[in-house]
């Protein structure tokens, strides 16, 4: 049947039906009209005069049944808001125009089972999301470790015994290096003195801005460089005009490590917080991973120490020597003769987990309170940051429903930037310290489900731990003196919403 068939059918119908009649069908010369009054609505259905009228409303009872499942309110408004539902409904119970036999709630059955292929491809298109981000990420940090090393340049670099030297700062996640002090005297400690405490609230440093004088040469930026910039300010990232990053990359790619020994001490965070308060889950998961230059420097004990927390357990390599572990918290290997493995890849030496922390150890808590006014969506974001850490590089990602434009953003604490591609408004701020422990954010955006503004995702990162966790010093297992080591601590985000 035609568009214009159907409509001139539909159109004929109300000068058909009179009023006072008792009959639920109305017969023409050549379509039969079978009709059921649905408060101020008619549902109809129109079938051919050689069609059986016992089956017919046999098939319009099953539709009246359905119509108030899937319509609460059963007027023209509630109706047309449901009229994709309806009309899925409806599939299900007739087809090529012959009733299904089925019951009502096999129909809902079948309306509300999953699709495979559906699911497969919302999980391949949230893990490219993810994979962008992870990228986009790196590249941020890459930038921030471009701005602290020509922040150092600018400076002088840095004395140490063997000379003027550029010491590789712990910047991979935008973090300053840990403080841990000098040793115990069982070996020196390096430690990077550049701390982010000097910066003002959402202001990059001015050792970061300031253009460079060390550099005889300036070399011109290659167009594939340009582009990428160019990308990234399209993605929202801050980028500083004077920072040379072709330059800089290449300059610090070619520095070796700054000590003999490194050691990395990491915490990455899974947490899940309630929207109304409480905590779904709440996980801390550890690792020391140490580098080694040499073979020689490989001869080694490390001394740690770390806070006593509840719920705090250790797993060591099955390498390390446990029991000399567990009794003096010394980390050396099995075998005294075997060196630990030298070159430019690290080895994790021993993990630790935290479990059962509540709520008010969280170091970062996020309250979103949605209402709806008029034809205005309004959303009050805030953040309370606890006193333990200084946090870095916050960005809290807020999921919007789909909208033709960025929303109004009325006040804010920080920076944001509107990702129109996930429908995502990204509130970031650089360093959360003393100064700004908590702030807020309002925008306003059209009417929407106060669900949709949830998860809200969170990353940051910090230069102290949990565990506190740290080396106090370096005993070697030959003579000699003990090789110069730093190490650097930061607390990451591996998980963390609010749902």
């Amino acid at each position: 049947m035609s568009r214009i068939r159907i409509e001139g059918l539909l159109a004929a119908f109300p000068k058909l039906v009179g009023t006072g009649k008792q009959h639920t069908y109305v017969e023409t010369e050549n379509v039969r009209y079978v009709y059921q009054p649905i408060e101020g609505l008619y549902l109809l259905l129109i079938t051919n005069k050689q069609s059986n009228i016992l089956e017919d409303l046999d098939t319009l009872r099953l539709l009246s049944k359905l119509v108030p499942e899937y319509s609460p309110s059963l007027d023209e408004e509630g109706v047309c808001k449901t009229a994709f539902e309806l009309i899925f409904a409806f599939d299900e119970a007739i087809s090529l125009g012959n009733k299904e036999n089925v019951t009502v709630q096999q129909v809902k059955q079948y309306c509300e089972m999953e699709s495979h292929e559906e699911k497969a491809h919302k999980l391949m298109m949230q893990a490219k999301i993810n994979e962008t981000k992870d990228v986009m990420k790196k590249k941020a940090n890459e930038l921030d470790k471009m701005r602290m090393e020509r922040g150092k340049l600018d400076k002088g670099g840095y004395s140490s015994i063997s000379g003027p030297r550029i010491e590789k700062s712990f910047n991979d996640m935008g973090i300053g290096g840990s403080r841990f002090g000098s040793g115990s005297g069982l070996g020196g400690l390096s430690t990077d003195m550049d701390s982010f405490a000097s910066k003002p609230k959402g202001r990059p440093s001015t050792a970061a801005t300031a253009p460079g004088k060390g550099f005889g040469m300036k070399l011109g930026k290659t167009q594939k460089t340009n582009q990428f910039l160019e990308s990234l300010k399209a993605e929202g990232e801050v980028i500083l005009e004077d920072v040379q990053p072709s330059t800089v990359s290449s300059r610090s790619s070619a520095l070796p490590p700054s000590d003999p020994v490194t050691v990395t001490i990491e915490e990455k965070l899974n947490v899940v917080v309630k929207r109304d308060g409480g905590i779904n889950s709440f996980d801390v998961q550890g690792t020391l991973a140490l580098q080694v230059l040499n073979d020689a420097d490989g001869f080694i004990q490390l001394q740690i120490e770390s806070q006593d927390i509840p719920g705090l357990s250790f797993k060591t390599h099955p390498n390390i020597n446990k029991d000399l572990f567990n009794s003096q918290q010394i980390l050396g290997a099995k075998d005294p003769n075997r060196p630990f493995p030298s070159g430019q890849n690290e080895t994790p030496l021993v993990k630790w987990r935290i479990q059962g922390m509540d709520e008010s150890s969280l170091p970062l808590s996020v309250n979103c309170w949605p209402s709806v006014s008029g034809n205005e969506t309004y959303v009050n974001i805030e953040y309370e940051a606890s006193e333990m850490f200084d946090l870095h590089n916050v960005i809290i990602s807020i999921p919007l429903p789909a909208l033709r434009e960025a929303p109004s953003v009325r006040q804010i604490d920080g920076e944001w930037k509107f990702d129109s591609r996930n429908s995502v408004l990204e509130w970031s701020i650089l360093l959360i310290d003393q100064s700004n422990r908590s702030g807020s954010m309002e925008f306003v955006v059209p009417p929407a489900d106060p669900s949709s503004f949830f998860p809200i995702s969170i990353g940051f990162s910090a230069s102290s731990t949990f565990s506190d966790l740290k080396v106090t010093g370096i005993q070697p297992l030959k003579e000699g003196n003990p090789p110069k080591f730093s190490q650097r601590a930061r607390l990451l985000t591996a998980n963390y919403q609010v749902v």
